[in-house]
């Protein structure tokens, strides 16, 4: 399979160049550094409430500050907001997010140095309509898009003021839905659409973006909008960001997942990480992600990847053999890592998920317990869990008298060499080198064997991703476990490494299973719950609740911190389910598409309950929407009594 890339090279580091897109004093695109944005969450009629928050996000790096503007009078209120910023010294360019409203829109952009619209709702109302059309209809529909958009971008051209076309998953109208569906290259062409109007009036001061809170959407979105704009000789530069990514440990993993992977690609020219925290939290976690790829470039060459196997951008899983609860069918399985010198003993399993009731004398397994444990040269002498399996170092292994569960771990070449091998599962840890020197025949016929895929290299992610090209390439079906080894990593900047590393590999449908080993970096117990929450945002193995919740803005109807909160206390336990949490409408009947149950903002206080896209109830007073959220969860029979 020959496939046209999405980035300059899948081996070597470089940034894909975008033209320079002017935004007041900060420039975007080309050469300049990747920049940090995030949005206010106050009224943006509160004037100095606003202005001191994009004063502390300012401070904290935010180099662009994004404000709602819902209505004409926000939109007004935006020339006093940037009066304020200017007499305090801050000359950050502000951004006006327009959805609804473009006599909001065609005001702002006289004033602020850029404006988001979003192609989705900007000329129309999303009713979730299914309509037929003729390629005559669609043609009067574009039209009619193009005299109401046109107005903005002759003001924009004007006033040389840039436009970011913003396309969100969760909002595409009716029109795009109908006719190319709920995929990835709906979202491109949502925006094109809007794109060619600019081009047109020979605007091109442009900012592109494909947002989803599902990261894979979100990832194979951008690569198809790289291969269009190719294709149409355009090189707008793109503003990355997974929406509604949550809060907490959660939001940050799928955050690095979404974003982190194109950004290993050489992809993305801004940064918006959307935690539903105060913005100034926002900033960090986006330039942990960034400051990466400072030095990148200077990593270990990589063997070039001549054929593409697999389609970037159609998930597909890598087809391996079953070897016992590994590969096939099987979801990925966890590795937890405990060869440092050390006595295990029952407690120690604590953090990993089985938790040992000395009474009882039995094992309560969580929705969390790895499913394998590594001792290194260590010694279990207790029964562990029956669910759970013991990897060791090949020649502690030997040493073993009973190895019941218990499994070796061979280099490349103590396998070759070895006479005593387990006949249920050898697991072997190999690198590329070892890899390419070696006959595709003979590793066909490795029996009962699992890969544990390791890499030194800077642009680990990219090496092990060569390696599973090569396993395609020759069909070779063995099962394997991707790990990867920090060391002395900041804790921050480890969970943000890992979802990265591991979930850009997982969501393109390689791995059978992740391994984390990590050296004065953070808690295993905080080691475990990375690796089960990459495998959650990837969406290859759910363990957990999962909840879909936009950040706060000037929009949001009701406290969505607290509120996030209340809803995570009460069902946290449903294993499995997806709760979407909506500050406002923007996105949130679109985004209740992919949650289970929704939870909307559409009046002050007033909450509209969601069943996936369709309103079950609406104006249910705040105070007692998240038991009422609960009824419903109940009466569609996704409820389970929280054990404690």
């Amino acid at each position: 399979m020959n496939t046209k890339l999405y980035c300059n090279s899948l081996t070597q580091y470089s940034r894909y160049k975008s033209r320079v897109v002017t935004i007041g004093d900060v420039p975007l695109g080309g050469d300049n550094p990747i920049r940090i944005q995030s949005m206010t969450t106050t009224d943006t009629m509160n004037t100095i409430a606003t202005v001191e928050q994009s004063i502390r996000m300012i401070d904290a790096g935010c180099e662009y500050v994004r404000i709602t503007a819902p209505s004409i009078k926000e939109a007004q209120n935006l020339e006093l907001i940037k009066k304020e910023l200017r007499a305090r010294g801050y000359n950050t360019p502000l951004i006006a997010d327009i959805h609804f409203t473009p006599n909001a829109a065609e005001l702002a952009a006289r004033i602020v140095e850029k404006v988001r619209v979003n192609p989705g709702n900007y000329a129309d109302k999303k009713k979730f309509e299914n309509i037929e059309y003729t390629d005559a209809t669609y043609v009067s529909e574009l039209d009619r898009i193009r005299e109401r958009f046109t107005p903005l971008v002759k003001i924009c051209k004007e006033y040389g003021t840039a436009m970011r076309i913003g396309t969100n998953h969760g909002s595409l109208s009716d029109r795009i839905l109908s006719r190319y569906g709920d995929t990835p290259l709906g979202m491109v062409e949502s925006a094109l659409e809007f794109l060619r109007i600019c081009e047109d009036n020979n605007y091109y001061n442009i900012v592109l973006s494909m947002k989803a809170s599902n990261p894979q959407v979100m990832v194979q979105a951008y690569r198809l909008l790289i291969l269009k704009m190719q294709e149409l000789n355009m090189n707008y530069p793109l503003h990355l960001g997974v929406t509604e990514a949550g809060e907490g440990e959660d939001g940050r993993i799928k955050s690095a997942v979404g974003i982190g992977t194109l950004l290993e690609d050489g992809i993305g020219d801004t940064v918006r990480v959307s935690l539903t925290e105060d913005p100034e939290f926002e900033i960090p976690v986006a330039k942990n992600l960034v400051e990466r790829y400072s030095d990148r470039a200077n990593h270990k060459s990589i063997p070039e990847i001549l054929s593409l196997p697999y389609s970037p951008y159609d998930f597909q899983k890598r087809l391996s053999k079953e070897i016992q609860n590994i590969g096939g069918s099987n979801v990925p399985r966890v590795v937890a890592d405990f060869s440092e010198k050390q006595k295990i003993t029952p407690a120690s399993l604590f953090a990993v998920g089985y938790n040992y009731s000395v009474p009882l004398d039995k094992w309560n397994l969580t929705d969390q317990a790895c499913d394998y444990i590594f001792a290194g040269d260590n010694s279990i002498d207790f029964q562990i869990p029956g669910t759970l399996g013991l990897i060791y170092n090949a020649s502690a292994w030997n040493a073993l008298k009973d190895k019941t569960r218990s499994y070796p771990l061979f280099s490349f070449d103590e396998f070759m060499k070895a006479t005593n091998k387990s006949e249920s599962v050898n697991f072997i840890s190999i690198t590329i080198n070892e890899l390419l020197s070696f006959s595709n025949s003979q590793i066909h016929e490795f029996p009962n064997c699992i890969f544990v895929l390791q890499t030194s290299n800077m642009h680990g992610m990219a090496e092990q991703r060569r390696i599973f090209v090569e396993f395609l390439n020759n069909s070779i079906s063995i099962p394997v476990i991707i790990k990867r080894n920090y060391s002395n990593v900041p804790e921050e900047k480890f969970q943000l490494h890992a979802s990265t590393d591991f979930g850009a590999l997982f969501l393109d449908g390689f791995g059978d299973g992740i391994w984390i080993s990590q050296t004065n970096c953070t808690a295993p117990k905080n080691v475990n719950a990375i690796a089960f929450g990459i495998l959650q945002a990837t969406r290859t193995r759910i363990s957990k609740t999962e909840y879909i919740s936009c950040p706060s803005c000037g929009r949001t109807l009701f406290d969505l911190q607290e509120t996030t909160a209340k809803i995570r206390s009460r069902t946290d336990h449903l294993k499995g389910i997806k709760i979407g949490i909506m500050g406002c409408i923007v996105n949130g009947p679109g985004e209740m598409a992919d949650a289970d149950y929704g939870y909307v903002g559409t009046g002050t206080d007033k909450i509209t309950l969601y069943k996936g896209r369709d309103v079950v109830e609406r104006n249910v007073n705040s105070e007692k929407a998240v038991d009422a959220l609960v009824e419903l969860i109940k009466k569609h029979g996704d409820w389970v009594e929280k054990q404690y």
